[in-house]
């Protein structure tokens, strides 16, 4: 048997380098319907029509946004597309720090929210969070009728906590008044949480003016409701919350 010698590196070099196809660059667009792609340009040329707008109304509103964020609200709110809390509130960008989960939920291990609430409250020292939810939640019917969503069981069991805790007073009112009535109990139970949060306790603990508030926005005719869940420091957290529960199932038996 001949052994071939081995190429030394000088003998690779002078090989004639191998032809590659060169293939055409494709476009970004290319695998994207053009229905797709209209309807993004779409929104890319709205924006460009409310930068203008706004920069002609207000020759330094961005520089001023830019500048400085010093909101005295945060809004934790459901991710309901229909719910939009600048919109709502006739709050202008910069004036509302947002936070948003499916069925406004504030967990006690969920660290996103925690993260987002702890900045708003120790950074941006807001005077005012505000737990909203809205009538209609899907999130509220899903733990409601036991419907399987996906993965997002795993969060809407929250949710079935807040209607086990509540399930005998649910199950006395008619049944066309229940999904109303477990959204309204669901934003005082998490408001009732943010509150006993390790961040809201701490904050109060130094002194920190801060009050958590719970509201309910209605699809039908957009107006925010005021579910008297007011607690604006540790002392008074526990009757504040039996005050909201109680005006809740009044006026859900009447």
């Amino acid at each position: 048997m001949i052994l071939k010698p081995t190429p030394t590196w000088d003998r690779v070099a002078r090989r004639k380098p191998a032809r590659h196809k060169v293939q055409a660059i494709k476009s970004p667009f290319m695998n994207i319907s053009s229905q797709t792609h209209s309807d993004i340009q779409a929104l890319l040329a709205a924006n460009k029509r409310w930068a203008a707008e706004t920069s002609a109304a207000k020759p330094d509103f961005f520089t001023t946004l830019m500048a400085q964020q010093a909101p005295q609200y945060m809004w934790v709110g459901c991710s309901d597309s229909r719910v939009p809390a600048n919109q709502i509130t006739g709050l202008a960008p910069g004036e509302v720090f947002v936070h948003r989960n499916v069925a406004n939920m504030v967990v006690h291990s969920d660290l996103n929210m925690l993260s987002a609430v702890q900045y708003a409250v120790d950074i941006l020292e807001i005077k005012h969070l505000l737990i909203v939810g809205h009538y209609g939640c899907g999130g509220v019917g899903a733990a409601l009728s036991n419907i399987r969503v996906g993965l997002a069981d795993n969060w809407i069991r929250h949710i079935k906590d807040v209607r086990n805790l509540h399930w005998d007073f649910l199950a006395s009112i008619p049944e066309e008044k229940r999904h109303a009535t477990l959204c309204e109990l669901n934003v005082v139970e998490q408001t009732f949480n943010a509150a006993r949060s390790s961040v809201l306790q701490d904050a109060w603990e130094r002194g920190h003016e801060l009050s958590v508030h719970g509201w309910i926005y209605g699809l039908k005719d957009g107006l925010l409701h005021d579910l008297h869940i007011d607690i604006s420091n540790r002392s008074e957290t526990k009757a504040h919350y039996d005050q909201a529960i109680a005006i809740i199932k009044e006026r859900a038996s009447s």
